[in-house]
């Protein structure tokens, strides 16, 4: 059965579009692409950054001009742009790329699962959020990848298993079920073709503990491999993208991952069980109760008292 998306007229495709942060180039956008042309259902799109963007959050380029570069793809209408995640999201949504909106934003596949705080950090989930800001419906899509344990062909197996869920959406877009006050983050394990089924889960704290330590000049310049291990030799850029003079007072630290803490029950724990973790999330932060009622007492306290320069 063919799946209509919106209010399109019956017997046309739904539209998605894919972004993502390891760069058009990179492995899991390409089999996600291919996954999704190959299954004949959809008109594919693609808006993605032209080179390596793990890890930028949702930040946005103001200060120039971006660049939007045909490229091709077998299937889909594609642009490499030098932007962020945000970026490319935001272009593609604008209408001055393509001639219409998208009924569905795919953020992903990226390499490296995205769970727990690490979320605040995700360009992938950055790109699904943006659309999410925009009113159009998205999913960001995270691989847990293992440097030696897995190969492109799990990527393929990483975009099947999500077909469900990206069906179920367009259905649920076409009979304005479709939640939007929230947009989904995807995790697939490791093992994909071993996995234990899907299961709703819950962001939760789970952290990648980073260490600093000081390496020699001739460290830098290192790949970052994924969101999740944080593998960075990143020196100080400037505007111009070279480095900046150093000093005689000039050290370079590069980041390392130390230890992994995992808060039982919530995202990063089932993805760790071999579970697909399917997490809603929103764009706003929701405060503990605890802490608004604090700060309501707190607030009327110290403003009403005499100002006093001495602390």
């Amino acid at each position: 059965m063919e799946i209509d998306g919106g209010d399109r007229v019956s017997g046309q495709k739904p539209i998605i579009m894919v972004t993502n942060d390891d760069g058009i180039d990179a492995p899991g956008l390409r089999s996600l692409v291919r996954v999704l042309v190959s299954t004949n259902l959809y008109d594919v799109r693609v808006c993605a950054p032209d080179s390596e963007k793990s890890a930028v959050s949702h930040s946005i380029i103001w200060s120039r001009p971006l660049t939007a570069q045909r490229v091709e793809i077998d299937g889909a209408v594609a642009y490499a742009v030098s932007g962020t995640p945000a970026d490319c999201t935001g272009l593609g949504l604008s209408e001055a790329l393509f001639p219409s909106l998208p009924d569905l934003v795919l953020s992903g596949i990226n390499v490296g699962s995205n769970c727990g705080y690490n979320i605040v950090y995700s360009g992938t989930v950055a790109g699904a959020r943006e659309a999410f800001i925009y009113d159009v419906p998205s999913v960001s899509i995270s691989y847990d990848w293992k440097r030696g344990d897995i190969n492109v062909n799990d990527f393929v197996l990483a975009a099947q298993a999500c077909l469900p869920i990206i069906n179920g959406i367009l259905s649920a877009i076409k009979n304005k079920t479709h939640p939007t006050n929230c947009f989904l983050n995807i995790d697939l394990p490791t093992d994909i073709a071993n996995h234990k089924g899907y299961k709703l889960t819950t962001q939760g704290k789970s952290l990648g503990k980073m260490g600093w330590r000081q390496v020699e000049e001739k460290a830098q310049g290192a790949k970052m491999l994924s969101t999740m291990t944080m593998e960075t030799d990143s020196g100080v850029v400037s505007e111009n993208g070279t480095s900046a003079d150093h000093s005689q007072d000039t050290r370079l630290f590069k980041r390392e991952l130390r230890t992994v803490l995992v808060e039982e029950g919530t995202d990063l724990h089932f993805l760790r069980e071999g579970y697909i973790t399917v997490t809603p999330l929103g764009a706003l932060s929701q405060v503990d109760v605890d802490c608004q009622d604090y700060y309501k007492e707190w607030l009327p306290k110290i403003t009403n008292q005499p100002y006093s320069s001495s602390l």
